[in-house]
C-alpha cells in the first residue's frame, strides 16, 4: 500500500511516496476503507508549506477529505458492508451539537495522518454515505469545502429565501456557497480579481459580481448593487485585508462567518462597526457530522454537482499541490 508524507523541512517539493504493508487486522469498531479519492483543500496547501497555525505531526500523511469504498468492517460495525461508498467528517470527534475543545481534536492530515494514501482504516462512527448522484471524485470535495460552506451559511443563523449573500473569491469554500445559497433562493454576490471566474460564476447562478481589482472599494458596490440595504451576510475568507470591508457590506443585522484567512490572521478591526449596525460575527472550524449529513441531504435533493476544476493521477500529487498553491 502506498502512501504520501510530509518531510521536513515543510514544503511542497518534500512530500514523498512511501511502501507499507496493508492493513489486515482491524479492530471491532473499524472499518477499511479503499480510497478512490481525494481533494485538495487551501488547508492542505498551509499545512505542506509549513505554514498551518496549529499542531502538524512530524512526517504527517496530508489531506482530510477523501471518498472510498468499504473493503472490510469490524465485527461489532452494523452500519456498514463491504462494497459501501462512504467519506469521513472532518473531525471523527464532532458527531452533532456545539463546537468545543474536545470536539475538534484530532485533525485528520495535520496532528493526525490523513488521506492521501490507498487505503485507510478508521472508526466506524465518523462515516457518512456518499449522496446517491456523485461519483467518488465530486463526493471527496464534501467533508471540509462542503461542510464549511454549510455552516457559514445554515449553521448559525437561519438565512430565508430571497437573502442576500456575499462571497469573497472564487475558491472550493466560496463556489460551494454559491450552489448551496442558489439551491436555497438565496441572492449571491461574489468577488473575484478575475473576470474569467466571475463570468463562470454568473453562469452557476451567481445574480451580481465584483471585480475586487477594478473595485477596490468592493463594500460599496455591495451597497450599491442591494439599493443601499447591504448584504445580509458575508462569507468572509481574505482575513485582515478584507473583514472590515465584509462588516462594511452588510446591512443592519447583517452577520459574518469568519472562514479564513488568506491574508492573514492578524490585524486590526474596530468593533464599533459591529455595535453601530447591530452585526454579528462568528468563526467557523468546518463542522460536524451531523452537519454533512444535512448537507449530503440537500446536495442529493436538489442534485448539486461539485465544481471540480482538474483531476490529478495519485502519482502527480506533487503537481496537484502546486497546482492549487497557484491559484
Amino acid at each position: 500500500m502506498r502512501e504520501i508524507h510530509l518531510s521536513h523541512p515543510p514544503e511542497i517539493s518534500s512530500l514523498k511516496f512511501t511502501q507499507h504493508k496493508p492493513v489486515t487486522q482491524i479492530k471491532s469498531q473499524q472499518v477499511r476503507i479503499k480510497v478512490h479519492a481525494v481533494s485538495l483543500n487551501q488547508r492542505d496547501v498551509m499545512i505542506a508549506t509549513g505554514k498551518y497555525p496549529r499542531t502538524v505531526k512530524k512526517d504527517v500523511v496530508p489531506c482530510s477529505d477523501f471518498a472510498g469504498e468499504v473493503l472490510d468492517v469490524g465485527n461489532a460495525v452494523k452500519e456498514w458492508r463491504i462494497g459501501d461508498r462512504v467519506m469521513s467528517a472532518f473531525y471523527p470527534n464532532w458527531q452533532d451539537g456545539d463546537c468545543s475543545p474536545e470536539r475538534v481534536v484530532p485533525n485528520y492530515g495535520s496532528d493526525v495522518d490523513g488521506m492521501l494514501r490507498e487505503e485507510v482504516v478508521l472508526d466506524a462512527s465518523c462515516l457518512v454515505e456518499i449522496p446517491s448522484n456523485l461519483d467518488f471524485i465530486h463526493a471527496s470535495t464534501l467533508p471540509c469545502a462542503g461542510v464549511t460552506a454549510w455552516n457559514g451559511l445554515f449553521g448559525d443563523r437561519r438565512l430565508e429565501p430571497g437573502s442576500t449573500v456575499l462571497l469573497l473569491g472564487t475558491g472550493g469554500v466560496s463556489i460551494m456557497a454559491l450552489q448551496l445559497a442558489r439551491a436555497a433562493g438565496m441572492r449571491v454576490i461574489i468577488t473575484s480579481s478575475s473576470d474569467e471566474k466571475l463570468a463562470r460564476t454568473r453562469d452557476m447562478g451567481a445574480h451580481a459580481t465584483i471585480n475586487y481589482r477594478t473595485t477596490p472599494e468592493w463594500q460599496r458596490e455591495v451597497q450599491r448593487l442591494t439599493g443601499g440595504r447591504g448584504a445580509d451576510h458575508v462569507l468572509e475568507v481574505g482575513g485582515e485585508q478584507t473583514v472590515t470591508r465584509s462588516v462594511e457590506s452588510l446591512g443592519m443585522g447583517g452577520s459574518v462567518a469568519i472562514i479564513g484567512g488568506v491574508s492573514g490572521f492578524t490585524g486590526q478591526f474596530d468593533p464599533m462597526l459591529l455595535f453601530f449596525g447591530a452585526k454579528q460575527m462568528r468563526g467557523i472550524l468546518v463542522g460536524s457530522k451531523a452537519m454533512l449529513r444535512r448537507l449530503c441531504a440537500l446536495i442529493e435533493t436538489a442534485d448539486i454537482q461539485p465544481v471540480v476544476d482538474r483531476v490529478f493521477d495519485f502519482e502527480q500529487s506533487i503537481e496537484a499541490f502546486n497546482y492549487l498553491s497557484s491559484g
